[in-house]
């Protein structure tokens, strides 16, 4: 903890604080923070120009997405997204309640929120989270500050605002905390109202409009050994097109509570922590640029709790215990449509009561073995626990025929009594286990090994989503490939295997620093999709969807990652001048069939001349993605051209107040995502084309101020 000392020697918490250890100490639980492996980027008072989803922020960091909707693009790591990549904010586990992904963990902060955030790709440390096998990805906005008085009082605040023209889109953020020196309030919230934007040769992308706002209240108390926090929040999401998806989210309204409580004991440190998340999500149509009718609603609760001990051995050794629980809810149906021979009479119940329960305990050995060499080992366990109820189909025996050249397929009916008759419990046993070794070879040299064992178990929606007709299959559309999917219950739990090394050296006046990170994974029981037929019923090729069935597979991934950068220049009239770059490659195939997996980003490069004199900071980057022929052909993903765009920057603060005016897409270059999925909203709208890739943003010219007071 990094608590000041204050002058007082009563202790303001000291019942509380009795009453909660004597709970909570046969448990134990480490610091994440203490892992030198674990990077952390940190935000200070006046950099809250950046508004909006945390996108910006987390791709400086190697965090590629997936496109989605405008503020719920989904993360990937090391080729994997999704739930293969375990995502806490404020230390919680907030589970995507929906099957498309339209409300992952990311959407419920914004970026002007987060004071920190880490992301560590391939081994994470067992502490750092475990259900996962691409990486860890924290984000933070619980940084409490005190002022040095006794009475509460003014400490600081923000306010911020941003334009952007390619979207017309407006953000605004705010920040207001009073602090005296054992106690802190802050209150953050976000607003952030976006149009469909135009891609390079000036066309819409169709229903890529959104509208969202975010807000956080945060109470903490302290005194000279310990400190209690609680933070409340609320989202409220009333619009987000998600032009790569058959549907919409017309509402997602969250509440949630973070409690937190740490306290500096004899030679070790206490950390305990309670969740709770609710949200009420709806899918459907809003807006003109895709039309439809189709309700579907979700209500979800996550609820855990982290309990963690940290024990300060002899050696520069420290010995990390922890003992958590999560337990997620889901209710998951399509109302009936009154009059509809198709989507009634009754409701169409897809997950009923859901539960997903986990259950962990893990130990983490950190030392300074000798002067040159540090070590981090440690050894997870999780039981998961899922079941649901019954299932019910719109009605008892519908069998229609074909609707928009796309084929029925069997009936829902038949597909529930089924899935109804089947034992729906299933416990998976999880074992994670992590070795990361660093050498310093010189002071300017080090190299780092790690060597991990990690498992995922599968969702809720993968392990018992139901589906058989087109509405059926295509109602989970996470991929964005505009191809349906069902759950299969006889799916295991994903094995990676990875092997990382990392090689970094500087120079002795650190005028320049190089990075090179290689890694392998080999996944057992990996979660893919296998083709149950083909959807088209037409002779046009270019119209082909699948049904596909969620199955365990074997699969190999890799890849390589080099950053460089270095100060090329330095003078009093000029400034100082630094030189970045880095470039990524990976691969991933499954080991039956070669097949290439889907959304794996072709290699891609970036270079950037940073400038800073005075009071400015100037920026031009360029990035390079090269052509996109290696794809998944049971989803029909779709080859993409290689592509680079420039961006122009520059920043400048006078004391309180900091503006900034940047111009991304330069040159106004045409190109397609290549891990964007298909546009689904223009198919719908004019078919003869077929599924074509998402298009990225064209030039646009973005405007920010933020004032600090």
């Amino acid at each position: 903890m990094n608590n000041k000392k204050i002058s007082q020697v009563n202790y303001l918490i000291s019942p509380l604080a009795l009453l909660i250890s004597a709970i909570l100490s046969p448990f134990v639980v480490a610091d994440d923070n203490s892992l030198e492996v674990i990077e952390v980027h940190g935000q200070t008072q006046n950099t809250h120009l950046a508004l909006g989803s945390s996108e910006s922020l987390l791709s400086e960091s190697g965090v590629d997405f997936s496109a989605a909707g405008g503020v719920s693009n989904l993360p990937i790591l090391n080729g994997m997204m999704g739930d293969r990549i375990k995502v806490l904010v404020d230390g919680a586990d907030v589970t995507a309640a929906c099957a498309n992904h339209m409300n992952p963990p990311l959407s419920y902060i914004s970026s002007n929120q987060i004071s920190s955030y880490s992301v560590v790709a391939g081994i994470s440390p067992v502490s750092a989270g475990g259900d996962n096998i691409a990486g860890v990805i924290n984000v933070n906005s619980i940084a409490p500050k005190y002022s040095e008085g006794s009475d509460l009082a003014w400490h600081s605040g923000y306010l911020s605002a941003r334009y952007r023209s390619i979207d017309d889109g407006r953000s605004v953020g705010v920040g207001a905390r009073l602090a005296s020196d054992t106690l802190s309030l802050n209150y953050q919230g976000s607003f952030t109202d976006a149009d469909s934007y135009e891609d390079g040769n000036g066309d819409l992308v169709i229903d890529t409009l959104y509208r969202a706002q975010n807000h956080s209240l945060t109470a903490a108390m302290r005194d000279q050994k310990q400190q209690f926090v609680v933070k409340l929040t609320h989202q409220k999401i009333p619009y987000q097109g998600f032009a790569n998806q058959y549907m919409d989210m017309v509402d997602n309204t969250s509440y949630g509570v973070v409690a937190q409580y740490k306290r500096e004991l004899e030679n070790s440190e206490f950390e305990g922590q309670l969740n709770w998340h609710s949200v009420k999500h709806e899918m459907g149509f809003f807006t003109p640029e895709k039309m439809g009718m189709m309700p579907m609603e979700t209500d979800a609760e996550d609820v855990s709790y982290q309990l963690k001990w940290r024990l300060n051995l002899a050696n520069k050794s420290t010995l990390l215990l922890g003992h958590e629980y999560f337990d997620y809810r889901i209710d998951d149906w399509w109302p009936g449509i009154e009059g509809s021979m198709m989507m009634g009479p009754n409701d169409y119940i897809n997950i009923n009561n859901g539960k997903r329960q986990r259950l962990a305990v893990f130990a983490e050995y950190e030392s300074q073995l000798y002067e040159k060499w540090w070590l981090n080992a440690g050894m997870r366990v999780e039981n998961v626990h899922t079941q649901v109820d019954d299932v019910q189909a719109y009605n008892d025996g519908m069998s229609m025929g074909g609707m928009g050249g796309m084929s029925m397929g069997p009936n829902d009916a038949v597909a529930a009594m089924a899935f109804n008759a089947l034992d729906k419990e299933r416990d998976d046993t999880l074992v994670d286990a992590s070795v990361l070794l660093s050498y310093q070879i010189t002071h300017n040299d080090e190299l780092q090994f790690g060597l991990a064992r990690k498992n995922r178990a599968p969702s809720l929606y993968e392990r018992y989503r139901l589906g058989c007709w087109q509405y059926g299959h295509t109602n989970d559309w996470r991929y964005g490939d505009g191809n349906g999917y069902m759950g299969n219950p006889e799916l295991d739990a994903e094995t990676a295997h990875t092997l990382s090394a990392t090689y970094t050296k500087s120079a002795k006046d650190d005028s320049w620093r190089i990075s090179t990170n290689a890694w392998y994974t080999d996944v057992s029981d990996y979660i893919d999709a296998d083709v149950v037929r083909n959807l088209n019923t037409t002779d046009d090729a270019s119209l082909d969807r699948n049904a596909l069935q969620f199955t365990n597979v074997d699969a190999t991934l890799y890849g390589v990652k080099v950053d460089f950068q270095a100060s090329i220049y330095e003078s009093k009239q000029l400034g100082d001048f630094q030189l970045k770059a880095n470039i990524t490659n990976t691969r991933g195939t499954r080991d039956d069939t070669n097949q290439d997996l889907y959304q794996i980003k072709p290699l891609q490069t970036q270079l950037g001349l940073h400038q800073k004199i005075g009071r400015f900071e100037n920026a031009l980057t360029w990035e390079w993605v090269d052509n996109k022929k290696r794809v998944d052909h049971n989803r029909f993903e779709n080859q993409t051209d290689s592509y680079h765009l420039v961006n122009l920057s520059t920043k400048a603060s006078w004391n309180a107040l900091t503006a900034s005016l940047e111009v991304t897409n330069l040159l106004d270059e045409y190109y397609q995502l290549p891990l964007g999925g298909v546009s689904v909203a223009e198919y719908r709208r004019d078919n003869a084309q077929g599924f074509q890739q998402l298009a990225g943003q064209g030039r646009s010219v973005n405007i920010a101020l933020s004032y600090a007071f």
